[in-house]
């Protein structure tokens, strides 16, 4: 099997996805997915897709991580590591979008307005 690529996206993060076969390894920015990512629960959310289709093992992923948070990162990952899997095996895509991996979440950041503190809060009207 050659290399699989695929890119997800969540608020302002970026993440590009090359998936081999081999043992299970994830390194993200040339760090390993524990190191990247040090909380148990952005692991899990990045592990999602392949805990689905159980092929956690089956598959060498090297991501590259640009913009963004953490949380924004991690959820840009998991979509491009889901998207990844669609392009190897077509069959998985009802299971993968019927759990929401392949839909990208729009919502981001509203802009702040002028003459206003932040996007909808406004500044304390005083009648005097």
């Amino acid at each position: 099997m050659e290399v699989v690529n695929a890119t997800g996206r969540r608020k302002s993060a970026v993440a590009r996805v090359y998936i081999s076969e081999g043992t299970g390894k994830i390194t993200i920015n040339k760090k390993d997915v524990t190191e990247y990512f040090p909380s148990a629960i952005l692991q899990y959310v990045v592990k999602q897709p392949l805990e689905l289709l159980e092929v956690a093992e089956k598959y060498d992923i090297k991501a590259n991580l640009d913009g963004g948070g953490f949380t924004g990162q991690s959820q840009a990952l998991r979509m491009a590591i889901a998207r990844a899997l669609v392009k190897i095996n077509a069959e998985d895509k009802k299971n993968l979008k019927d759990h929401g991996f392949l839909t990208r979440d729009a919502r981001a950041v509203e802009r702040k307005k002028p003459g206003q503190p932040k996007a909808r809060r406004r500044f304390q009207f005083s009648k005097r």
